[in-house]
Protein backbone atom coordinates (compact mmCIF):
# COMPACT_ATOMS: atom_id res chain seq x y z
CA UNK A 1 0.00 0.00 0.00
CA UNK A 2 1.17 3.50 -0.84
CA UNK A 3 -0.39 6.77 0.33
CA UNK A 4 0.72 10.09 -1.17
CA UNK A 5 -0.40 13.33 -2.81
CA UNK A 6 -1.61 13.32 -6.43
CA UNK A 7 1.21 15.59 -7.57
CA UNK A 8 3.66 12.83 -6.57
CA UNK A 9 2.04 10.05 -8.62
CA UNK A 10 4.79 10.23 -11.26
CA UNK A 11 7.33 9.09 -8.66
CA UNK A 12 5.65 5.65 -8.78
CA UNK A 13 5.70 5.09 -12.57
CA UNK A 14 8.65 2.68 -12.15
CA UNK A 15 6.40 0.34 -10.13
CA UNK A 16 4.00 -0.04 -13.06
CA UNK A 17 4.39 1.81 -16.38
CA UNK A 18 0.59 1.87 -16.75
CA UNK A 19 0.41 4.35 -13.83
CA UNK A 20 1.39 7.07 -16.35
CA UNK A 21 -1.99 6.60 -18.06
CA UNK A 22 -3.68 7.43 -14.76
CA UNK A 23 -1.64 10.61 -14.35
CA UNK A 24 -2.37 11.65 -17.94
CA UNK A 25 -6.10 11.03 -17.44
CA UNK A 26 -6.12 13.07 -14.23
CA UNK A 27 -4.37 15.96 -16.02
CA UNK A 28 -6.75 15.90 -19.00
CA UNK A 29 -10.09 15.55 -17.15
CA UNK A 30 -12.17 17.37 -14.57
CA UNK A 31 -12.84 14.44 -12.27
CA UNK A 32 -15.81 16.18 -10.63
CA UNK A 33 -17.48 16.55 -14.04
CA UNK A 34 -17.19 12.87 -15.02
CA UNK A 35 -20.35 10.80 -14.86
CA UNK A 36 -20.47 7.92 -12.42
CA UNK A 37 -19.55 4.56 -13.88
CA UNK A 38 -16.65 3.07 -15.82
CA UNK A 39 -14.48 5.09 -18.22
CA UNK A 40 -11.95 3.08 -20.24
CA UNK A 41 -8.51 4.63 -20.56
CA UNK A 42 -6.39 1.86 -22.14
CA UNK A 43 -8.72 -1.01 -23.05
CA UNK A 44 -9.14 -3.33 -20.04
CA UNK A 45 -5.60 -2.63 -18.79
CA UNK A 46 -6.47 0.79 -17.30
CA UNK A 47 -9.90 2.17 -16.50
CA UNK A 48 -11.55 4.29 -13.85
CA UNK A 49 -14.77 3.69 -12.00
CA UNK A 50 -16.31 6.93 -10.69
CA UNK A 51 -18.42 6.02 -7.68
CA UNK A 52 -20.73 7.74 -5.26
CA UNK A 53 -21.63 5.67 -2.23
CA UNK A 54 -22.88 5.99 1.31
CA UNK A 55 -20.16 6.31 3.91
CA UNK A 56 -19.48 3.36 6.22
CA UNK A 57 -18.15 2.93 9.72
CA UNK A 58 -15.02 0.87 10.36
CA UNK A 59 -17.27 -2.01 11.45
CA UNK A 60 -19.49 -1.80 8.34
CA UNK A 61 -16.64 -1.62 5.79
CA UNK A 62 -15.93 -4.90 4.00
CA UNK A 63 -12.36 -6.05 3.39
CA UNK A 64 -11.64 -6.94 -0.23
CA UNK A 65 -8.66 -7.83 -2.38
CA UNK A 66 -7.81 -8.33 -6.04
CA UNK A 67 -5.39 -10.63 -7.86
CA UNK A 68 -5.01 -9.12 -11.35
CA UNK A 69 -5.55 -5.42 -10.81
CA UNK A 70 -3.98 -2.64 -8.77
CA UNK A 71 -6.30 0.02 -7.33
CA UNK A 72 -5.47 3.70 -7.22
CA UNK A 73 -8.25 5.25 -5.17
CA UNK A 74 -8.81 9.00 -4.96
CA UNK A 75 -11.53 10.61 -2.82
CA UNK A 76 -12.98 13.86 -4.17
CA UNK A 77 -15.88 14.99 -2.01
CA UNK A 78 -14.38 14.37 1.44
CA UNK A 79 -11.91 12.43 3.53
CA UNK A 80 -11.89 8.65 3.19
CA UNK A 81 -10.38 6.16 5.59
CA UNK A 82 -9.28 2.73 4.38
CA UNK A 83 -8.83 -0.35 6.46
CA UNK A 84 -5.72 -2.42 5.68
CA UNK A 85 -4.74 -6.05 6.21
CA UNK A 86 -2.17 -8.04 4.18
CA UNK A 87 -3.81 -10.73 2.06
CA UNK A 88 -1.40 -13.24 3.66
CA UNK A 89 -3.26 -12.65 6.94
CA UNK A 90 -6.74 -13.15 5.46
CA UNK A 91 -8.80 -16.33 5.83
CA UNK A 92 -9.80 -18.37 2.77
CA UNK A 93 -12.57 -16.71 0.78
CA UNK A 94 -14.53 -17.29 -2.40
CA UNK A 95 -12.80 -15.36 -5.17
CA UNK A 96 -14.82 -14.02 -8.11
CA UNK A 97 -12.34 -14.48 -10.98
CA UNK A 98 -14.53 -12.59 -13.48
CA UNK A 99 -14.80 -9.51 -11.23
CA UNK A 100 -11.29 -10.00 -9.78
CA UNK A 101 -12.44 -9.60 -6.20
CA UNK A 102 -12.89 -11.46 -2.94
CA UNK A 103 -15.10 -9.88 -0.29
CA UNK A 104 -14.57 -10.78 3.35
CA UNK A 105 -17.36 -9.33 5.49
CA UNK A 106 -16.73 -9.58 9.21
CA UNK A 107 -12.92 -9.55 8.84
CA UNK A 108 -11.32 -6.74 10.85
CA UNK A 109 -8.65 -4.51 9.37
CA UNK A 110 -5.31 -4.40 11.17
CA UNK A 111 -4.72 -0.68 10.61
CA UNK A 112 -6.29 2.38 9.02
CA UNK A 113 -5.12 5.27 6.87
CA UNK A 114 -7.02 8.41 5.83
CA UNK A 115 -6.77 10.26 2.51
CA UNK A 116 -8.03 13.78 1.96
CA UNK A 117 -9.06 15.14 -1.43
CA UNK A 118 -5.79 15.70 -3.31
CA UNK A 119 -4.31 12.42 -2.07
CA UNK A 120 -4.36 8.85 -3.40
CA UNK A 121 -3.86 5.36 -2.08
CA UNK A 122 -2.49 2.46 -4.12
CA UNK A 123 -3.54 -1.08 -3.22
CA UNK A 124 -1.58 -3.94 -4.80
CA UNK A 125 -2.79 -7.56 -4.96
CA UNK A 126 -1.09 -8.28 -1.62
CA UNK A 127 -3.12 -5.51 0.08
CA UNK A 128 -6.50 -6.31 1.60
CA UNK A 129 -8.45 -3.09 1.99
CA UNK A 130 -11.78 -1.86 3.33
CA UNK A 131 -12.91 1.29 1.48
CA UNK A 132 -15.62 3.95 1.94
CA UNK A 133 -15.02 4.59 5.63
CA UNK A 134 -16.11 8.21 6.08
CA UNK A 135 -18.38 10.52 8.03
CA UNK A 136 -19.63 11.95 4.72
CA UNK A 137 -23.19 10.82 3.97
CA UNK A 138 -22.19 10.29 0.31
CA UNK A 139 -18.59 10.01 -0.89
CA UNK A 140 -17.59 10.65 -4.50
CA UNK A 141 -14.34 9.02 -5.54
CA UNK A 142 -12.34 7.56 -8.41
CA UNK A 143 -11.13 3.98 -8.39
CA UNK A 144 -8.55 3.47 -11.10
CA UNK A 145 -8.00 -0.18 -11.97
CA UNK A 146 -4.58 -0.96 -13.46
CA UNK A 147 -3.39 -4.36 -14.66
CA UNK A 148 -0.80 -5.64 -12.19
Amino acid sequence: MIVDRIENLEKYFALNPLFKHVADFLSANDMNALSTGIHHIKSDDVFVNIQEAKGKTKDEAVVEYHRKMVDIQIPFSGDETYGYIPTADLPEADFDVEKDVALLPGVASQSFVTCNPGMFVIFFPQDGHAPFITDSPILRKAIFKIKA
